[in-house]
């Protein structure tokens, strides 16, 4: 094959690769391809490998494919603020021209797919211990029942009324856990149709007046979407129903859930904060121009407030805030499905709270 050919392909080899000489104790870097250049500060003539990478262990890898034409492989963490988890594979080559030894060396980022076996482990870990506490629950109460409950009126009827809140959290559970699974799915595909928020947000307030009406708080819908965002609408009310959802279940009895439309916004406007002492954090900021224009949903309520430590972990899967138990209602999914909608829609998510003064959480969606 042309020489050209070759080191076009290893130019574009997407893993960081360099080739390094031995010459004596010193062993350089000869040729380095597009990625390593990206990774390392390798401006021009052969540095030495120590001075571009410091890690004991990757060194001893590359100084026994020189020496002893041995393989092997090395992963180490970044230390870094991003906190990269790197993966270096060090291989023998034929020996060069003027005889020298020479050595591949290959790093590879692993940090997504060990973020994402971490995710899978916690996923199993959480869904199922959110399952065993309602099974404990109805296996409980049929035993119960088929004991001396027998024949007690009074007690089958409170402990079916029990079981069928359990059966419903399981049902509930479970669609959420598809929901998201769905939702993740097609994650990286952005939907296309226009959808019209205020149209969403009014048709979501009365889904949920039966809900609305029994928390006793009252919803006020106020502004117009002056042009309809680019999104699904099916998942756009997904996002509304889950934010005025989490409103009404947080704001006291009397209380008031304001749900406010805006358009014409840049980012910046979008996750402005309105209270200068209140806690605030993007829990998702879109990779866009600065010039792009969105649409958004500002849903505030007027619990207790969201405390510091809380915001960054508020769209993990199944977290729930200190003080919640297990008869809490929800699953501890709601934020993660929007988040992962919004992250669908190229748009962001954006909360702001103060202690005492209640919470308000802004999604906003490219407008069309």
């Amino acid at each position: 094959m042309d020489a050209k050919v070759l080191a076009a392909i290893f130019d574009v080899l997407p893993d960081p690769a360099m080739v390094v000489r031995g010459d004596g104790a010193a062993h350089r870097i000869v040729l380095a391809n597009d990625a390593a250049r990206t990774l390392y500060p390798l401006s021009g003539g052969e540095p030495l490998l120590p001075s571009i990478i410091r890690r004991p262990e990757v060194l001893d890898l590359v100084a026994a494919s020189l020496a002893e034409g041995a393989s092997g492989e090395a992963s180490w963490e970044s230390g870094t603020a991003q906190d990269r988890r790197l993966q270096a594979t060090s291989r023998p080559l034929p020996r060069g021209a003027d005889g020298a030894r020479l050595a591949l060396l290959i790093v590879r980022d692993e940090t997504d797919a060990r973020r994402n076996e971490r995710m899978r482990a916690d996923f199993l870990a959480n869904a199922s211990h959110e399952l065993k506490t309602p099974l404990a629950s109805l296996t409980g109460f049929i035993e119960t029942l088929r004991g001396h409950a027998r024949d007690d009126p009074g007690a089958r009827e409170k402990f079916l009324g029990v079981m069928a809140a359990q059966a419903e959290r399981m049902s509930q559970l479970v669609s959420d856990l598809m929901s998201l699974s769905r939702i993740e799915l097609n994650e990286h595909i952005p939907p296309s149709g226009h959808v019209d928020l205020t149209g969403c947000a009014h048709d979501v307030a009365d889904a949920l007046s039966p809900l609305i009406r029994a928390a006793r708080v009252k919803v006020e819908i106020t502004g117009v979407a002056a042009a309809p965002l680019i999104g699904d609408r099916h998942q756009v009310m997904q996002v509304t129903q889950n934010l005025i959802d989490n409103a009404v279940k947080y704001s006291p009895k009397d209380g008031v859930v304001r749900v406010e439309i805006l358009s014409g916004l840049g980012a910046g406007q979008a996750e402005a904060v309105r209270d200068p002492g209140a806690l605030s954090r993007a829990l998702l900021s879109p990779d866009t121009v600065a010039s792009a224009q969105y649409v958004a949903i500002r849903v505030s309520d007027e619990g207790p407030g969201i405390s510091r430590e809380q915001l960054p972990r508020l769209t993990e899967r199944f977290y729930r805030a200190p003080g919640q138990t297990s008869q809490t209602p929800g699953t501890g999914l709601g934020l993660a499905i929007v988040k992962h909608i919004v992250n669908r829609h190229r748009g962001g998510l954006f909360v702001e709270s103060a202690a005492g003064r209640g919470a308000s959480f802004t999604a906003y969606f490219p407008q069309a």
